[in-house]
């Protein structure tokens, strides 16, 4: 006979206690409830459908997580990931993956088909007018599909982050930083933006960056920053300097990590929501490959749409030569704004793993890894002496990066494409993996004269 104690503590990964099942029930219900908004019928009426909706989700996150780890030891458990039919890219994997594709589809290009349109009299119906009391109360305004998205978003960030800082409560710098993002994500992210438009000033997130804000350039976002007084004027200002001077000194110092994982909401959704399938990122080298021409690809693609646009702005034509500074634009926030960085960036984390979008396809994260590759103090020491080659680092780098080819080498993990997550180290049994901020580049070549070579040390 089993022994039924396991549902108490739940040691055994694979076994779904009996609150963790009522938690995932609670998770169904929402989402039942939430079809029936979309069919246009409201049970409970706007304001209460919103508050059950997020004291649900809520709850039922806290029990699950409570539930899961409160009687585990402090570590990191990722025992029976590769035997999950939801973490292995299993039946379950592609139903989710499929269900999140579709359903960004639906958000970009077919709002209506969600539930989230107007009536004949222009108030909102549906899905979207459960969040109207919400958004008056923030900014005095109904609420949009983008205002309910935010929303949703910024409280996967939340609740994903609590299961996530009690998953990693043994390491302090994995509590800080989600901390971090979980700050940023509420509050420039989605809080700030909002009051700014009931202060009739320009939406803005202030931590947003060019390119991976590849608008903020644009002639409309700049007339209205221009339009908007001291604050639009400062706004402007702040762009520029988070790119040209603040970006730049920040990750000569700690290396993109301190955009990628402390303050991006996307790479914020991949660390919280996306953590279970980080193990899932393609580590060959075909990958790697493929990886740097296309990042650097949509770079080069940014670059040359945002000098287009400079073009447009100052000379007042549309065109230069064959290219239509419009219909680049255009392509570019169908193909990568919203085709590549919403579809494919978060559908896909059941399939390709947690950081797809980041890896593949980021303009910002090109820029700050080339930085971070040779003109960063960041890197992660390895003690190749100690490393037993179990792997695990190399399995849970969501970047798909090899670490253990470094660590058995002894050599320090220096690639553009790091974000200093920090998970390789913490699941070193041997503690081989240290995250640092050490000399600049040119001096590391000249401290590191021993190479390995088939496991023998040979003076460079």
């Amino acid at each position: 006979m089993a022994d039924r104690s396991l549902s108490i503590a739940n040691p055994n990964p694979l076994f779904t206690g009996f609150w963790e099942k009522v938690a995932l029930g609670i998770f169904a219900v929402v989402l039942l409830y939430i079809l029936v908004l979309i069919s246009g019928t409201d049970p409970l009426g706007p304001l209460s459908s919103f508050w059950a909706i997020s004291i649900a989700l809520t709850g039922a996150t806290l029990l699950f997580t409570w539930q899961k780890y409160r009687k585990t030891t402090p570590g990191i458990k990722n025992d029976g990931v590769w035997f999950s039919g939801m973490m292995a890219r299993g039946a379950i994997g592609w139903i989710l993956g499929i269900f999140l594709t579709g359903f960004y589809v639906l958000l970009y290009w077919f709002p209506g088909s969600l539930g989230m349109g107007q009536g004949a009299d222009g108030a909102n119906i549906g899905l979207i007018a459960v969040f109207d009391p919400f958004s008056y109360w923030i900014k005095g305004q109904p609420a949009s599909e983008w205002f309910m998205y935010g929303f949703f978003y910024s409280v996967a960030i939340l609740l994903m982050g609590i299961k996530f800082l009690v998953k990693y409560r043994h390491s302090t710098y994995h509590q800080i930083r989600t901390w971090s993002v979980i700050f940023f994500q509420l509050a420039f992210a989605f809080t700030i933006p909002e009051i700014l438009l009931s202060l009739n000033m320009p939406y803005n997130n202030f931590f947003n960056m060019w390119p991976l804000n590849y608008y903020f350039f644009f002639d409309w976002n700049i007339n209205q920053m221009m339009e908007a007084g001291t604050l639009g004027i400062f706004m402007l200002g702040w762009g520029i300097a988070l790119v040209l001077i603040i970006s730049p000194l920040l990750t000569y110092f700690y290396g993109k990590r301190w955009y990628c994982s402390w303050v991006c909401g996307c790479g914020g959704l991949a660390e919280t929501a996306g953590d279970p399938f980080r193990h899932l990122s393609d580590k060959s080298l075909k990958a790697w490959k493929i990886e740097r021409w296309m990042v650097h690809l949509v770079l080069v693609f940014a670059v040359v749409m945002t000098a287009l646009v400079f073009y447009s702005f100052f000379s007042g034509k549309a065109s230069i030569w064959i290219f239509d500074s419009y219909q680049i634009r255009a392509w570019y926030g169908f193909l990568i704004g919203a085709a590549f960085s919403g579809v494919v960036g978060v559908g896909f984390y059941p399939i390709m793993g947690s950081r797809v979008w980041c890896r593949f396809g980021c303009p910002a994260a090109a820029i700050l890894g080339i930085q971070q590759r040779y003109f960063s103090r960041f890197r992660i020491t390895a003690n190749g002496s100690q490393c037993i080659s179990c792997g695990n680092c190399s399995t849970y780098c969501e970047m798909g990066i090899d670490v253990k080819w470094y660590a058995q080498r002894g050599q320090d993990v220096i690639r553009a494409a790091c974000v200093g997550c920090g998970i390789c180290a913490s699941v070193c049994p041997r503690g081989v993996l240290r995250l640092e901020n050490g000399p600049e580049i040119n001096q590391r070549a000249s401290e590191q004269r021993v190479i390995t070579v088939q496991g023998l040390k040979m003076d460079a």
